[in-house]
């Protein structure tokens, strides 16, 4: 009677547990489904001069004794009150761009020139940190766009690139005053690039018939199911190539210099060799670089930052709660 008792008080806790998580699912599904009502993001503005500063302060006070720690420290202070009561520094504003393949993040990037736009002044810098090998041309070409109102309200525009700039990413680079990379960071990727599978010959060796009814010679050239034409081919190829022409035409148009029989060709390079054509103008990372202005001039990290989606939010917390159950349940 006793094992029998026993099992029935697992059984029934066992069962509580389950009911305790799936009303806890519940619960956090009402509640993100009640705060996805409110606003898609925020625009979140971080002194980016004060962390860095307070970084190289906290770094030195921690290598002195305690004597000299307490002389800099007031002498630090002292800095602090002349700095207030003198004249403002110059400002530098810095966003984030960091790609994928469809651009999507440009629509955070409008957000973000939307508000320096706004409130920056004529001739003061605003610095991109942008990473991206490349995507979709229409979103690419939206995200050059974005960085061409920075220049066009009179901004200096800096593109530093630690990582990636290539194809896409280098065609936003390009709208830049001046282009930065680290040594190895890969520069270039100046062409076009389509490609698609063809299930034509399965489909027929199946026997299975594909019908496409176009309206326009060349609605569609190629196409995944259907028989490809040479002629098809040519045309789409003469597409791409009309589109390379005109991200030729882009980088132009902000370096006259280089020689597009070398750099247009899909090639990419390392920045180092890319110094060497003319891609970028320096070699340093976005961290040197804003490490020297730490003293005279004030950062602003601009950043939009979009809310996580209920999918997401909920996925995170039941994924939690069934492996704790699970556990539980396995241990008992």
């Amino acid at each position: 009677m006793w094992d029998i008792a026993q099992d029935l008080m697992v059984f029934v806790l066992k069962a509580a547990v389950i009911v305790f998580a799936v009303m806890l699912i519940v619960g956090v599904i009402a509640q993100a489904a009640q705060r996805q009502k409110g606003r898609k993001g925020e625009l979140v503005v971080d002194r980016l001069s004060d962390d860095l500063r307070d970084g190289v302060h906290r770094l030195k006070l921690e290598l002195l004794d305690k004597k000299h720690r307490k002389k800099i420290q007031k002498e630090l202070k002292r800095k602090q009150k002349e700095q207030k009561g003198a004249s403002a520094r110059k400002r530098i504003f810095v966003i984030d761009f960091k790609g994928s393949m469809d651009a999507h993040e440009v629509d955070s990037l409008r957000r973000e020139v939307n508000a320096v736009v706004a409130v920056a002044e004529p001739g003061e810098q605003v610095m991109v940190r942008l990473e991206s090998p490349g995507g979709v041309v229409h979103g690419y070409g939206l995200g050059a766009a974005q960085l061409q109102r920075l220049r066009d309200a009179d901004l200096e525009l800096i593109v530093s690139v630690d990582k990636v700039a290539a194809s896409g990413g280098y065609m936003m680079a390009a709208v830049a005053n001046h282009i930065q990379a680290a040594p190895f960071a890969i520069i270039g990727s100046i062409g076009v690039l389509a490609q698609l599978p063809n299930f034509h010959r399965w489909l027929k060796k199946h026997d299975v018939d594909f019908e496409q009814v176009t309206a326009g010679e060349y609605k569609r050239t190629l196409t995944m199911f259907g028989e490809n034409t040479e002629e098809g081919r040519h045309k789409f190829k003469q597409d791409l190539e009309n589109i390379h022409e005109q991200f030729k035409a882009h980088i132009r148009k902000f370096r006259q210099e280089l020689d597009f029989d070398k750099v247009a060709t899909g090639e990419y390079w390392t920045a180092q060799e890319a110094l060497t054509y003319g891609l970028v103008d320096s070699l340093t990372t976005s961290d040197a670089w804003l490490l020297e202005r730490r003293e005279s001039h004030d950062m602003f990290l601009v950043r939009y930052v979009v809310k996580k989606n209920i999918g997401e939010r909920v996925g995170r917390n039941v994924a939690a709660v069934l492996y704790a159950v699970k556990n539980f349940i396995s241990k008992n």
